[in-house]
């Protein structure tokens, strides 16, 4: 009888999957290319919808907000339009009061901040530097006044004749102001805003060019996150290089030009 045969050992290999998936790997570029794109993307939503930077270039709102500030623009505050989504949304009207940033009627349109004054339907009247809204008294505790400034407007607004409109004021308003001058007021007409600064007796404001459009509006300050010791000339400069030469040397001067106390304080 013979013996039988040792067992031979198999060697199984492991099951081969029907359909095979390739093993990809994205190339560092294409990695670097994704991830700045979906930065660009987020910074122009941010920056479109929610909040904006915003440098303070004159002395109209001293000394609230100096030249110089850099601010923080919430964009997603002052409900707009009126559609159905916004009830749902943390919008809020414009209130009297409230700091804004916005564009100006005419030339460029460049931004200008100035204080809400006046709302839609609001009587005003200037009388000897005192503001009446209404025919009462606004009070404002953040106005200032330049005993050495020329302001022709400071002591008796609206004019109530063309005769009293040898002013420094916009030729399209000095053509229009008459028409909403009722019983010595200036009346606000809907959907616009009178505007003034706080430093009032250097403001070029709505008694000097009008009423501001409520869709011109782009947001409240709301935060200086940064402040550098600077003067309206170094603003003056609009163009890319006047911009890139100002960049650069505020740079250059941030330990010893920067107002450290100012930084991170909220705007009221």
């Amino acid at each position: 009888m013979g013996t039988a045969a040792p067992p031979v050992a198999v060697d199984n290999p492991a099951p081969v999957p029907a359909h095979p998936v390739p093993e990809t790997h994205k190339s560092g570029w294409v990695d670097y290319v994704e991830s700045l794109l979906v930065t660009i993307l987020l910074a122009l939503f941010g920056t479109t919808f929610i909040v904006q930077a915003f440098k303070i270039p004159s002395q109209s709102m001293e000394p609230t907000l100096l030249i110089g500030d850099h601010l923080l623009v919430n964009k997603f505050l002052f409900e707009g339009s009126g559609a159905w989504y916004e009830k749902f949304l943390p919008y809020r009207p414009i209130r009297r009061g409230d700091i804004i940033v916005f564009k100006f009627p005419y030339d460029d349109h460049p931004h200008y901040v100035k204080r809400v004054i006046g709302l839609p339907g609001d009587r005003i009247r200037i009388i000897r530097q005192a503001v009446y809204v209404n025919g009462i008294r606004l009070d404002e505790p953040y106005v200032v006044h330049d005993p050495s400034a020329q302001d022709p407007l400071a002591d008796n607004f609206p004019p109530i004749s063309h005769y009293l409109l040898d002013y420094e004021l916009r030729p399209e308003w000095a053509y229009q102001i008459l028409d909403y001058v009722k019983q010595r007021d200036l009346v606000v007409p809907p959907d616009r805003y009178f505007v003034m600064g706080d430093n009032r007796d250097r403001s070029w404001d709505s008694r000097f060019w009008g009423f501001v459009d409520r869709d011109s509006i782009m947001g409240r300050p709301v935060v200086i996150y940064w402040s550098v010791e600077a003067t309206a000339s170094d603003y003056a400069n609009r163009s890319l290089l006047g911009t890139l030469r100002g960049i650069g040397e505020a740079l250059f001067h941030i330990p010893g030009r920067t107002r450290w106390q100012r930084m991170m304080h909220e705007v009221h």
